[in-house]
């Protein structure tokens, strides 16, 4: 799982207000910050923050949209806007992409449940590989393929 989150990039937080108006927001900066535990920034998703102050219940769903399979993650968050957390999320953001990037918080969330996100490509079709999976679903993006 981790070197999934590492490799796919983009997540997906799902988080719903106090009186359940869900609100799903895309996320460059998932980090996983220790076995039980991944992070992200807030950079640019008020709604986000807003909802996670008034209900720390959220989901996660981080996706490889070309092999389609990823895992979907269950949590509660806390948010930190200074201190050890913030920084050391912040500082690896920030020596990636420059200091330019505005984070205002990073919310630390506590995995409660994980559950790996599986496209019914993979039973559809028994036996298929994970190659194949990605030799169609590269073709539908327009992108090819090289083979290692």
């Amino acid at each position: 799982m981790k070197a999934a989150v590492d490799d796919i990039g983009l997540c997906f937080v799902a988080t719903a207000s106090s009186d359940g108006m869900p609100n799903v927001s895309p996320k460059g900066s998932l980090t996983v910050w220790d076995g039980d535990h991944l992070a992200f920034a807030n950079i640019a998703s008020p709604r986000t923050m807003k909802n996670i102050k008034e209900n720390l219940k959220l989901e996660i769903n981080t996706i490889d949209q070309i092999c389609r399979r990823g895992f979907r993650f269950k949590e509660t968050g806390e948010i930190f806007e200074r201190g050890d957390v913030f920084d050391h999320v912040a500082n690896d953001i920030w020596n990636r992409e420059g200091r330019d990037v505005p984070i205002h918080a990073i919310v630390k969330v506590r995995v409660l449940e994980a559950q790996e996100v599986l496209s019914p490509a993979y039973w559809l079709r028994k036996g298929v590989t994970v190659e194949e999976v990605r030799q169609v679903w590269a073709g539908r993006f327009g992108y090819k393929i090289i083979p290692k």
